[in-house]
């Protein structure tokens, strides 16, 4: 049974960028930057069958392709940090994708989302850091030059039953340009 999600890939070369502010934070499991990806709605474990109408009903999203800014590094979870993650702003045409990709996983009978859209990549996913430890991070390594790219399609990611972090595998990818 796949584990599903749609998300935006991230270029090569911010994905290097992104990857050369790893290290230097204990209790830090670093992603691979193969992996990064902006994570636009998780669907969960799904059969084959319904895999392959998700598959084919994403073909309907007709959306212009639209620029990504990621801009500084934060973390997830407060007193108990559990990611660092890259910052992406969250422009309108951003919040309407994933939007319609809500509607359109909800009108096939999938449970809401849980929780509320914060576009980021993760970088890192934290066990037992401390929330000082994150702080110092965040101080040191926190700030970077925005970096921006075309998101010119979306695609549908799989992966393995894991505590996550990859390995993705591009299952389908369509194309953003009405």
């Amino acid at each position: 049974m796949p584990r599903l999600f749609t998300g935006l890939e991230i270029p090569a070369e911010i994905g290097q960028t992104l990857s050369n502010l790893r290290g230097g934070l204990p209790g830090a499991r670093w992603i691979d930057p193969e992996n990064y990806h902006v994570t636009l709605r998780f669907i969960g474990d799904i059969d084959g069958l319904w895999a392959n109408e998700i598959a084919t009903m994403l073909f309907r999203v007709n959306r212009k392709p639209f620029e990504v800014k990621l801009q500084g590094l934060s973390s997830f979870g407060g007193r108990k940090p559990r990611a660092v993650v890259a910052a992406v702003e969250p422009s309108r045409p951003l919040i309407e994708l994933q939007a319609e990709l809500e509607r359109m996983m909800q009108r096939m009978g999938l449970n809401p989302e849980g929780r509320k859209f914060t576009p980021h990549v993760t970088l890192a996913r934290l066990h037992d850091a401390s929330s000082q430890d994150v702080a110092d991070y965040l101080s040191v390594r926190g700030y970077f030059p925005s970096r921006s790219f075309m998101a010119d399609r979306f695609v549908l990611f799989s992966s393995r039953a894991s505590t996550g972090g990859g390995p993705y595998v591009v299952e389908d990818s369509y194309d953003l340009c009405a």
